[in-house]
């Protein structure tokens, strides 16, 4: 009988979030499991107060002294979803039975290299799930989760507007972001209170942006810790955003996206998981680039120079989009 599982995801925010359905499946399957999570630090607050998880293990620097506190918990399975040098290295130590998500490298490099598209039209949660499969797991269809401890809740009346549209300025590669001036254009057109959300980086642009209707934006990047940022998002009536950990939390919270692809693509698999609501997945992408996917993840500037996957976006039928949105969801 299966009693100790370890699951391995380093990271990043969104790439946990998208694993929390086996969490999930794996103790509404397996009741009886205790289920470890093992991944870094700086992402404790993603899973903290997840209650399908029994232990959280954050590695910060030591590997070597996290294998020796893994061994002593006597796993009976090792379920790898992030297959990399370091989960290898772990599953070598432990020497359990371990299964491994499969990465997919080669398809994608075949598809940033050769635009070449090879990669299954599968999401990477079903993926994930697979690599469960042979634990009789079956996916429930309840989609992402994401919990928020209590303390971290932030209240309703935390922000001047009882309703607002949250708009994520951020991601972690600038090829994933639009440009400052083309988040200016479509804060302009929203003519609704408009929530800016991001990390302290993304803080300066926050500024520039909401000075162009401070009367209806208040700029929250940097001023919020991630989950207070989530409560942000839980709370909000829609979410715009980019390809980034923040679309996924939404997409926990079953909110209405409109996200905004430039590097990246979805034929990546990792566009929002959304199977309750399909219809509100609204994905805004420039069509019939060649250069486009250029990365699997992305850069800090257009390698060709142009950037056009992001300056051609077209912020007027973004700003309808959500408006149409915005109507829909009214209090």
């Amino acid at each position: 009988m299966m009693k100790k599982i370890l699951i391995i995801r380093f990271s990043s925010i969104g790439d946990i979030v998208l694993t929390t359905p086996v969490i999930r499946c794996i103790k509404k399957n397996i009741p009886e499991a205790e289920i470890h999570y093992l991944t870094r630090k700086p992402f404790a607050a993603v899973l903290k107060a997840n209650p399908y998880i029994d232990k959280l293990h954050l590695l910060d620097k030591d590997l070597a002294a996290m294998i020796q506190t893994l061994k002593k918990e006597r796993f009976d399975q090792i379920i790898d979803l992030h297959h990399n040098v370091r989960s290898a290295r772990i599953k070598w130590n432990l020497n359990v039975p371990a299964h491994s998500f499969p990465k997919l490298n080669i398809e994608k490099w075949l598809y940033v290299r050769f635009k070449w598209n090879r990669m299954p039209s599968v999401h990477i949660v079903d993926r994930y799930l697979e690599t469960v499969k042979h634990l009789h797991v079956q996916n429930d269809g309840e989609g992402l989760d994401y919990f928020i401890p209590p303390e971290e809740e932030l209240p309703p009346n935390a922000l001047p507007y009882p309703a607002y549209i949250g708009l994520v300025i951020g991601a972690a590669h600038a090829t994933k972001r639009l440009p400052l001036q083309k988040l200016q254009e479509l804060v302009k057109m929203l003519a609704v209170p408009v929530v800016l959300l991001g990390g302290k980086e993304d803080r300066e642009n926050g500024v520039a942006i909401a000075a162009v209707a401070p009367d209806r934006i208040v700029n929250a990047c940097g001023q919020y810790s991630l989950n207070q940022s989530a409560s942000l998002v839980r709370q909000a009536q829609l979410i715009i955003t980019h390809d980034t950990g923040l679309m996924h939390i939404a997409a926990a919270f079953r909110k209405p996206i409109l996200s905004v692809w430039g590097n990246t693509v979805p034929a990546f698999g990792m566009f929002p998981y959304r199977p309750d609501i399909i219809s509100q997945d609204l994905r805004l992408e420039v069509q019939n680039l060649a250069c486009r996917p250029c990365s699997k993840i992305g850069f800090e500037k257009c390698p060709k120079g142009h950037f056009k996957c992001m300056e051609q976006q077209n912020m007027q039928q973004l700003a309808a989009m959500a408006m149409q949105l915005w109507e829909n969801k009214k209090p």
